[in-house]
């Protein structure tokens, strides 16, 4: 099951967080279709954040597709993210561990990376 995590500082809406992180949790594999998310007031305990912020996030996940919810039961996952034959990820997780790594070992706080991380991103992915 996924656990959530937010942070106030990031200037994202936490009902984005959770809809981001459940997204990213998708696209990884680490959700697959018929698994259950946790209950609003699962996170809602272990966030401390509003049942009703939960549940914004829980409806635009299902707005998008992704997941639905069952009377009694809890909201599911419907659909996937991850592309379809992809093989294990095993090799490229462990060049990026290696390169994080080198990266800490230089010197470079967390933002530093992100910042890093996105610009390469947007060199590669131009649209």
């Amino acid at each position: 099951m996924i656990e959530f995590r937010i942070d106030r500082r990031s200037g994202v809406a936490a009902y984005l967080q959770l809809v981001n992180q459940t997204k990213q949790a998708l696209r990884l594999g680490l959700l697959r279709p018929g698994d259950r998310l946790p209950t609003a007031k699962e996170v809602m305990t272990a966030t401390a954040m509003n049942p009703n912020t939960v549940l914004k996030a829980y409806r635009e996940l299902e707005r998008e597709g992704l997941v639905e919810g069952r009377r009694g039961l809890g909201t599911f996952v419907v659909r996937t993210l991850g592309r379809a034959g992809t093989g294990d990820d095993g090799p490229l997780r462990d060049g990026l561990a290696a390169w994080l790594a080198g990266a800490e070992a230089a010197g470079l706080e967390r933002e530093d990376v992100e910042a890093l991380v996105k610009a390469v991103l947007d060199e590669h992915y131009r649209t």
